[in-house]
């Protein structure tokens, strides 16, 4: 999901003196009007400052409800820079979406191949020396797995949440922004909700990172078959879908938005591990849709098979039959 913005001339040029001047260590872009432009350049504290040093300079420039795009020169060989992305709790739903939504035209536009890491931030302290210390502890790889062992130590890991009766990690998803659903994943959840895009959002966990993330479809959906057709087959799906519902014995029309949950029977271990997974993950994401991205959801359907779903079905659930009550009627007396 793009914005239209795009890289203004004066940010191309002060991009290319920050890639040259190793002086620099930060430089500062923000939005204004349609255009990425350049907001600050922060300097090294000295020549033989390292980055936890040098950190010092941004802190001033976070605030705590405006969002900002980061630059930083971090690395001594190629490539040098990591770009974060600090979207702040408190930062207007606009601005948000706004800075969510253009990030990959900035990477894409100034070139990717200079950027060895992104980072999304919500709080200055992720972006402290203690903050950046506790992101590369995360990034250490341990002895590698194989796929087996990383498999079942999942599917255990799954299995003691879901006998526990709650998983942690729904009640911290739906407390705070600082989640891991995919920034464009809740954009587009609020543009669903204010009626724009495609009037689909289907979601995916990724397995490796557990991280819930947009699948990219540019599809455009209007039926319940053709919605079918979207919905992968072989992967569990968390779908969100807005439906103008006719009623079938005629009617006001029903303009609303509708949540399938897919887990599709497919053999092997990944199934397990994702059967497993997206149940434990289900009512958090239900809840960021709600309460994060302002979604108001009619009906929520849970089936195996994305084939399962018929328009019959959900328009059994959006109109359901009036029960017809019939009056008693005393029988006839004999002979009469």
């Amino acid at each position: 999901m793009q914005s239209g913005i795009s890289v203004s001339q004066e940010l191309v040029s002060e991009f290319n003196t920050f890639l040259s001047d190793k002086s620099q260590f930060g430089l500062l872009v923000t939005i204004t009007g349609e255009s990425l432009t350049p907001k600050t350049t922060l300097s090294r504290s000295s020549s033989s400052s390292d980055f936890a040093v040098d950190l010092s300079q941004l802190a001033p420039h976070l605030k705590p409800d405006e969002a900002l795009y980061i630059l930083l020169r971090r690395y001594d060989t190629a490539p040098y820079l990591i770009a974060v992305t600090y979207v702040p709790d408190s930062a207007k739903v606009r601005q948000k979406m706004l800075f969510a939504s253009t990030r990959l035209t900035l990477m894409r536009e100034l070139g990717s191949e200079h950027f060895r890491e992104t980072i999304f931030a919500t709080t200055a302290e992720e972006l402290s020396p203690a903050g950046f210390a506790k992101h590369d502890r995360h990034n250490e790889l341990e002895a590698p797995l194989t796929e087996e062992e990383r498999t079942l130590g999942e599917v255990k890991r799954a299995e003691a949440e879901a006998g526990a009766g709650t998983g942690v990690r729904e009640i911290h998803l739906s407390k705070t922004m600082n989640m891991p659903v995919a920034t464009d994943a809740l954009v587009a959840l609020s543009a669903l909700g204010r009626e724009e895009g495609s009037g689909l959002v289907m979601l995916k966990i990724n397995p490796e990172t557990e991280v819930v993330e947009l699948v990219p479809d540019s599809s455009t959906p209007s039926t319940i078959t053709e919605l079918v057709q979207t919905i992968s087959a072989t992967e569990p799906r968390f779908t969100f879908f807005r439906y103008k519902a006719t009623p079938p014995r005629g009617g006001d029309e029903k303009n609303v938005v509708l949540f399938f949950y897919t887990c599709p029977v497919t053999p092997g271990t990944k199934a397990i591990k994702f059967r497993m997974m997206y149940p434990l993950m289900k009512r958090a994401v239900l809840e960021v849709a709600t309460k994060e991205a302002g979604l108001e959801i009619e009906k929520k359907f849970e089936v195996e098979e994305p084939s399962e779903i018929t328009e019959q079905s959900v328009n059994s659930e959006l109109f359901p039959e009036a029960e017809t009550k019939t009056a008693f009627r005393r029988p006839k007396r004999p002979g009469r």
